[in-house]
């Protein structure tokens, strides 16, 4: 999967079948679904692939416990039996997970245990696991952790459990692989339209190299999730919005609050909602808030209250209760919720469900939905477009398409989530000690990977690799520790090195930071062309050719206190 490869195909005079504007889990899921039906396509996203919402999930494969409560049958019914198809098209990355809910009273496990059965029933042959009643003694057991008078009883049922990001990369290979043209780093900034109002074509910037340019289209897909409202703006300045972005908060903490294999989930909190404490790459991800925020952003931000409530929650159900000081990372989420036509609907009242809509300038819009639902809503959004006779009648082809990566499981070892990749990476490995070695000896990633991520996958950024490519994410953090750590560095108190890196990381200085990572892509570009030598590959942008310095100091990792999996 080469950028520059797709960037030229993107640039070419071709007219396309279908431009898919939007690379998270809706548009990744569009272009595999367009690409597999024989129709040419394009898709184009300003940042990298699942960069927002789509890489920020409680990675769960679920089809909503809640939304069952509430009435909600056929989005369940739809959601369970995507859950099953992802297991078998994608197994390389999905994991069924016994969750646990505790019984603090008498009939809590009797009155659960009756509506999971009717999940269960809903899922049918794609089912992954029987809920059963638990007893006491075998409750407190499979929840260490959990306060033993939250655990009178218990249900167990089962879920799906997945790797969000590396399922978008495995997607935009799957579509790659299938003729279409896949290109992050480039933004839509305008549609075109002909004599009849009708769009056919969109205008881009390529976001790394500046150059604009317009690609021919006979069909547009609008994918971009919370950021939908924008390009329905550019199609039509009056159009209503759409969406209404709904903040979901998780915190990152270590396996020893609930050190078992089960999953928690609380049934409800003091909101009325769920709340999951779900074991994840030997981490703990304790969420979600729902919170109607007015705009949407590329890197939302906690609120205060968010993470209190996570905590207070936790502290009500867990032995040892987590503080701010044991949070490793927080990540926050927007989702792309349909708005209703009730302005005063809370977020409970918000559907899940996701709606497509052909525009009068012929743009599919799809809107809401979930990462479980995104094969769904592909083939919905596809078919919206033959329906209005933009596109010939073509089938479906993807409910039972492999994915790129389809191998058997095997979560035994952090490179199993790379499936049929695993032995390409593990021969980088073995080719070249430096690419064999570890990133940072307190986590298992593997330089190889980090340059299998910048050759095979696409990552463009220093963020791109740790982020979303492997789920190592080393930044400088926003909160107290960061200033200090800034303080620091400008009282001298630091070493001369951790000075120099701490201004690069910090962003100080930012003119001489620019030009010494200029210097070392011009370094790395000479270095390139050395017999032997490990590199990643030649004209990179500068966070990547940072690492293809011989080592990353573990002074850098000491000059940032949060580095976690996100």
């Amino acid at each position: 999967m080469k950028r520059q490869e797709n960037l030229e195909r993107a640039k070419s005079s071709e007219i396309w079948d279908v431009v898919v504007i939007g690379g998270g889990a809706t548009g990744l899921g569009v272009a595999v679904d367009a690409a597999t039906r024989g129709f040419s396509t394009l898709l184009l996203e300003r940042r990298d692939f699942a960069k927002g919402t789509s890489s920020r999930s409680t990675k769960l494969v679920h089809g909503g416990v809640r939304y069952l409560a509430q009435g909600y049958v056929d989005l369940v019914r739809e959601a369970l039996r995507e859950r099953g198809r992802l297991a078998k098209n994608a197994p390389h990355l999905f994991k069924s997970e016994a969750f646990i809910i505790p019984g603090e009273k008498w009939w809590t496990a009797p009155y659960y245990t009756f509506g999971l059965w009717l999940y269960d029933r809903l899922a049918g042959k794609l089912g992954i696991g029987h809920t059963r009643y638990l007893g006491k003694g075998e409750a407190n057991k499979l929840l260490e952790g959990v306060k033993p008078e939250k655990l009178r009883n218990g249900v167990c049922y089962y879920d799906g459990q997945f790797d969000d990001s590396r399922l978008a990369v495995n997607l935009a290979q799957t579509a790659i692989e299938h003729g279409a043209a896949v290109v992050n780093y480039c933004e839509v900034i305008g549609l075109e339209k002909n004599e009849a109002g009708k769009i056919c074509g969109v205008k881009i910037r390529d976001n790394l190299g500046g150059d604009e340019f317009t690609a021919k289209a006979r069909c547009v897909v609008n994918a971009t999730g919370v950021f939908a409202n924008e390009i329905n703006k550019m199609d039509d300045p009056n159009a209503l919005d759409g969406i209404v972005p709904s903040q979901g908060v998780h915190i990152v903490i270590d396996r020893k609050f609930l050190p078992g294999d089960s999953a928690l989930m609380v049934p409800k909190t003091s909101d009325g909602r769920v709340l999951f404490a779900v074991p994840w790459h030997d981490k703990l991800v304790v969420g979600t808030t729902d919170t109607l925020v007015k705009e949407a952003e590329y890197e939302p931000r906690p609120l205060e209250q968010e993470v209190e409530f996570i905590l207070n929650t936790a502290k009500d159900y867990l032995v040892k209760a987590p503080t701010r000081a044991d949070i490793r990372s927080v990540f926050v989420g927007l989702r792309p919720l349909a708005a209703p036509k009730d302005s005063g609907k809370s977020t409970k009242e918000v559907s899940r469900s996701h709606k497509v809509h052909v525009t009068p300038s012929g743009m599919v819009d799809i809107i809401g939905g979930k990462w479980t639902t995104y094969r769904q809503m592909a083939e919905d959004a596809v078919d919206a477009a033959i329906k209005d006779k933009t596109l010939p009648e073509k089938p479906c082809q993807t409910t039972e398409l492999k994915i790129h990566g389809h191998a058997p499981a095997d979560m035994s070892h952090h490179l199993g989530y790379y499936g049929s990749d695993r032995p390409a990476i593990e021969a980088l490995a073995q080719a070249d000690a430096k690419a064999g070695s570890k990133i940072h000896p307190d986590h298992p990633f593997l330089y190889a990977e980090a340059l299998w991520a910048v050759r095979e996958e696409m990552a463009q950024t220093l963020e791109d690799v740790l982020a979303r490519r492997i789920r190592l994410r080393a930044g400088m953090p926003r909160g107290s520790h960061c200033r200090r750590r800034r303080r620091a560095w400008r009282s001298g108190k630091l070493h001369r090195h951790q000075r120099r890196e701490g201004a690069q990381l910090a962003g100080h200085h930012p003119q001489q930071v620019a030009a010494r990572r200029r210097r070392r892509v011009e370094r790395h570009a000479q270095q390139a062309a050395v017999p032997g030598r490990l590199t990643l590959s030649a004209g990179i942008t500068p966070a990547p050719a940072f690492l293809s310095r011989m080592a990353i100091r573990p002074t850098l990792f000491r000059l940032l206190p949060s580095y976690q999996y996100i």
